[in-house]
């Protein structure tokens, strides 16, 4: 019994542990998770794909024209007066009661191929519209990915002002000690006590900026912003080998054969061609067959000899009349409207290929402009580490000979303004490379992570 007693408790505890868990972790968003409450939260996404719902019910109206439509019609009602009984063909003065009952149906057989090429038509617009869905999801995706980093950089940003504002604090402390003990003048200690409150300003500014950081993520996530909204940060090296064999022109080469907003632009192009298709079709004659069954009952209508009525059921059957039809149509004069049709066909089709051309023009000047500025970061990313690691030496020499009063605090500040200033544009050259990186990934198809 002791041990079902410890046992339930223990996954109790564990449970526990567990919700506390997701509880504490619940405002610490991953890269992907990010991603896919931006996704699922976006509305211009869900419009667009609202909108696609509307391009398949298109779809599945011009699929349905080649089918026969079938209507059934029945009346019900009376006359008075002279009129002709219908099953007598006699006139009569007298109230008659009648059901009439038809089925009609009516087929295209030909009409100069329009509803094939209105189905193709179709087939195309929703093609575009699915592509045009995933470049729409690209394009948060990557938007996502922009402002994680940033939240990120502000974050390393911000340990940067601690960490130098920490340092200060440490030396007007002890200056300001050598200072009351006669060892160094006051000038020393009012000069770090002026680059003390500085750092404390930047400090807060960091602080402000890793908020409004985590604000705009936030907000592009489309959930309510809180103070404990925050991010996990990947586990992300800089690869000095990751530009080595890339090539703008071979980026563009496969980009241009996978994106998604390219392939919209070519299904639009399609479509536009079914849509010229369609406009020749209408100077065409066209043919259909019409079918028809009718049949209809009245109260006035008498066994012979008899005051007896016919029975519905045989009047049904004696009334019942069937026809078919062919309708052949032949356009001779539309009053140019078919022209007019032709002509508007032709320019969206030429509107098209310029759409096209420019997706292709704006992916090229997208690529060439990434790859450009990734090679800028990774050589002021590389500039920079040497920078800093030569700056953390000289810091260092500086720090201790102001410890033994051989350069003042001047000096001092400048060597440690130096090092913090390289550390930041380090910081700035890192993650703009990596976003960059990034940027050339999505280019060639790789998956939009920072793993």
């Amino acid at each position: 019994m002791k041990k079902i007693f410890l046992g339930i408790i223990l996954v109790i505890s564990a449970c526990s542990f567990s919700r506390a868990q997701d509880g504490n972790a619940s405002q610490a968003y991953e890269l992907q998770t990010c991603i896919d409450i931006a996704l699922e939260n976006n509305l211009t996404l869900r419009r667009t794909l609202l909108n696609q719902g509307i391009v398949e019910a298109d779809l599945l109206a011009t699929q349905g024209s080649r089918l026969p439509s079938i209507t059934a019609f029945a009346s019900s009602g009376y006359r008075w007066g002279r009129s002709i009984n219908p099953v007598t063909n006699l006139f009569e003065t007298r109230r008659i009661g009648n059901i009439n009952t038809q089925v009609n149906s009516n087929m295209p057989i030909f009409n100069g191929f329009q509803i094939t090429n209105s189905i193709a038509q179709a087939r195309k617009n929703y093609e575009s519209g699915q592509f045009s869905l995933q470049a729409a999801e690209n394009d948060i995706t990557l938007n996502i990915i922009n402002l994680f980093i940033d939240v990120v950089f502000n974050r390393e940003q911000l340990k940067i002002a601690e960490n130098q504002l920490k340092t200060t604090t440490d030396q007007f402390s002890r200056t300001k000690a050598l200072v009351e003990a006669g060892s160094l003048p006051l000038s020393d200690q009012l000069d770090l006590q002026s680059q003390n409150a500085t750092n404390q300003v930047n400090l807060i500014n960091a602080q402000n900026g890793l908020r409004l950081a985590k604000l705009a993520l936030s907000q592009a996530m489309v959930i309510p912003f809180t103070d404990d909204f925050d991010v996990v940060e990947p586990d992300y090296e800089v690869s000095e080998q990751e530009l080595a064999s890339d090539d703008p022109s071979e980026i563009y080469e496969i980009a241009v054969s996978i994106l998604p907003q390219i392939k919209a632009a070519e299904a639009d192009v399609e479509s536009a061609e079914y849509g010229v298709k369609i406009a020749k079709g209408s100077f065409m004659p066209s043919l259909g067959v019409g079918v028809a069954i009718f049949s209809n009952y009245v109260d006035q209508a008498f066994l012979k000899g008899t005051s007896e009525i016919i029975p519905f059921r045989t009047q049904i059957d004696n009334n019942l009349s069937q026809s078919a039809n062919l309708q052949l149509s032949i356009p001779i004069f539309s009053q140019f409207s078919n022209k007019a049709n032709l002509q508007r066909a032709k320019v969206q089709k030429q509107l098209a290929e310029v759409a096209e051309q420019e997706a292709r023009n704006t992916l090229r000047q997208q690529i060439e402009t990434a790859f450009t500025q990734a090679l800028a970061a990774e050589q002021s990313y590389e500039a920079s580490l040497l920078q800093v690691k030569s700056l953390e030496e000289t810091f260092r020499i500086s720090q201790q000979q102001f410890d033994f009063g051989a350069i003042n605090s001047v000096d001092f500040q400048v060597a440690q303004n130096n090092l913090f200033n390289a550390q930041a544009d380090l910081i700035n050259a890192k993650y703009s490379y990596i976003f960059r990186v990034k940027v050339l990934d999505f280019y060639l198809g790789n998956p939009l992570n920072l793993n």
